[in-house]
């Protein structure tokens, strides 16, 4: 249930909120770098909706489980770098962590791009998926730990608005990539399951074909990434907590114009006994793990059963079998991930003002209405070999629905719940709770992306349908279990799970 916020900073609930002084350009400068984790997230992931096609035909992959799991496998590194990343980040420190993730989406863009075969492309994309697992808990905990209260949901909403940016530019720049290949006869994709011809596996660069290049944009961001993290400070809660109180008040007078002393005693206060996170700091009697922790995994299953990686990873694929042309597909991805784009940096300038838990509501309906009538288009289509065909009515209509879906994803489910992951859970076991609840994420998005394939060739409506219900099913569960944390402050939060309804 929602609950009012509770005061600011350090404070208690006997004391005033105030608005601190803040030198907001260096606030600003950190959380944007920190976010720049996010576009790598964003892009790593979706870029494979371009390639795949190429991809597969290139690796020779005829097989529907196997063609899900050259993608869905960068979700297991996804869920592992999840899982160790609360422990790597409170013994090396948030920083570091954040500049091995860049290390790691460097070699991994390079591998994705020039793969000897399915094996090693399967290994470097794990350690792509192992690198956006590191940033998914690292990047939203540095950003909420160094915002302060009244700017932090704006503020860790950037990194949900770097990874749609790096999602649309993805999309972007495979279109562009494959609008330069020369025009020669493409290679067919009959009997592969795949859009036919498959344009991505012309030559273009260097002798390197089309779909290999969308891989190598990736080094660009990640270089960037590697030599900005570096200019970062690290987190003064990390530093507090390994007793490095003096390099902490450095930092946070970097963040604050204005006395830090009580700032740095409410952090001591809020970590006092902690040495690192430990997994059984969150077991409880709920089956085995403390409520809210159990709230925090299902908030990230949830995100993950609206379907969302269904249009990331595989909506080229989706919109050829419909009847799409490969340019149509890839125009209507990128016009997707424009209005991802839009709708996220709306949220981003909502979250504060109207809540997370408002957010999340609005989101479940409607997403559940848009696809809900996705569905109904598809199930009333005429079909040709099993699959549902689009009039070009229909596929406007159709189109204009997945938007909606997309615009309502963003607004909410999208930025909210990274949002909520980075503050939702006290300064004592955050870390743990936190990574437990990331690995949920992309085991979740594993599931759902590795049976995408094999449901869409059962039936186009049948996967939505589903998708549908899950969103109906969220609807319910924000307005029964999730708190506001508007305004809390990350030392109050422990406060606000005491209080009363």
């Amino acid at each position: 249930m929602a609950h009012g916020p509770v005061p600011g900073a350090g404070s208690t609930s006997s004391q005033p909120q105030h608005k601190p002084k803040v030198h907001l350009g260096r606030v600003i400068y950190i959380a944007v770098v920190a976010a720049i984790g996010g576009f790598l997230f964003g892009f790593d992931s979706s870029v494979i909706n371009g390639a795949n096609a190429g991809l597969w035909y290139q690796l020779q992959v005829t097989n529907e489980w196997l063609q899900g799991f050259l993608t869905s496998v960068a979700l297991l590194g996804s869920a592992l770098g999840a899982l160790i990343a609360g422990g790597l980040t409170a013994r090396f420190g948030r920083k570091r962590i954040m500049t091995l993730a860049s290390l790691l989406f460097l070699f991994a863009g390079l591998g994705q791009a020039l793969p000897f075969a399915t094996l090693d492309f399967l290994f470097w994309r794990f350690i792509g998926g192992f690198a956006i697992g590191l940033v998914a808990v690292a990047c939203p905990m540095y950003i909420s730990e160094s915002a302060p209260a009244y700017l932090r949901g704006r503020l860790t909403a950037l990194f949900q608005l770097a990874l749609v940016f790096g999602i649309f530019l993805t999309n972007f720049t495979n279109q562009l990539i494959l609008s330069q290949v020369p025009d020669e006869p493409p290679l067919s994709g009959e009997g592969m399951g795949l859009i036919a011809p498959v344009a991505t596996n012309n030559d273009w660069l260097l002798g390197l074909q089309a779909w290999q290049w969308m891989f190598l944009v990736l080094l660009i961001p990640a270089i960037l990434f590697f030599f900005l993290s570096l200019t970062l400070p690290e987190s003064a809660r990390y530093l507090v907590s390994k007793h490095r109180d003096d390099e902490a008040r450095v930092v946070l007078k970097q963040i604050y114009d204005e006395d830090v002393e009580a700032r740095l005693t409410a952090i001591d206060e809020s970590l006092k006994g902690e040495v690192k996170p430990k997994f059984s700091d969150i077991k409880g009697a709920a089956f085995g793990l403390k409520p809210i922790v159990w709230i925090g995994i299902w908030i990230a299953i949830f995100q993950q059963f609206t379907g969302i990686n269904v249009f990331i990873y595989f909506s080229n694929v989706i919109w050829g079998s419909v009847g799409f042309s490969e340019q149509q597909s890839f125009l209507t991805s990128t016009i997707q991930q424009s209005v991802n784009l839009v709708f996220t940096i709306l949220a981003v300038l909502l979250i504060d003002r109207v809540g997370r838990r408002a957010l999340l509501l609005i989101g479940s309906v409607g997403t559940a209405i848009c696809l809900g009538g996705v569905t109904v288009m598809f199930a009333t289509s005429p079909t040709q070999d099993g699959a549902p065909v689009l009039s070009e009515s229909a596929g406007l209509v159709t189109v204009i629905l997945v938007m909606g879906f997309q615009a309502m994803f963003a607004l909410s489910w999208g930025a909210v719940m990274w949002v909520l992951l980075g503050e939702m859970f006290p300064n004592s076991y955050r870390a743990a709770a936190m990574s437990v609840a990331v690995m949920a994420n992309w085991l979740a998005n594993f599931v759902v992306t590795e049976l995408s394939i094999p449901l869409i060739g059962v039936s186009i409506p049948l996967t939505y349908g589903l998708l549908t219900a899950f969103c109906v099913i969220s609807f319910f569960y924000v307005l029964k279990y999730v708190k506001e944390t508007k305004g809390v402050s990350l030392e109050d939060i422990e406060e606000l799970e005491k209080a009363e309804v």
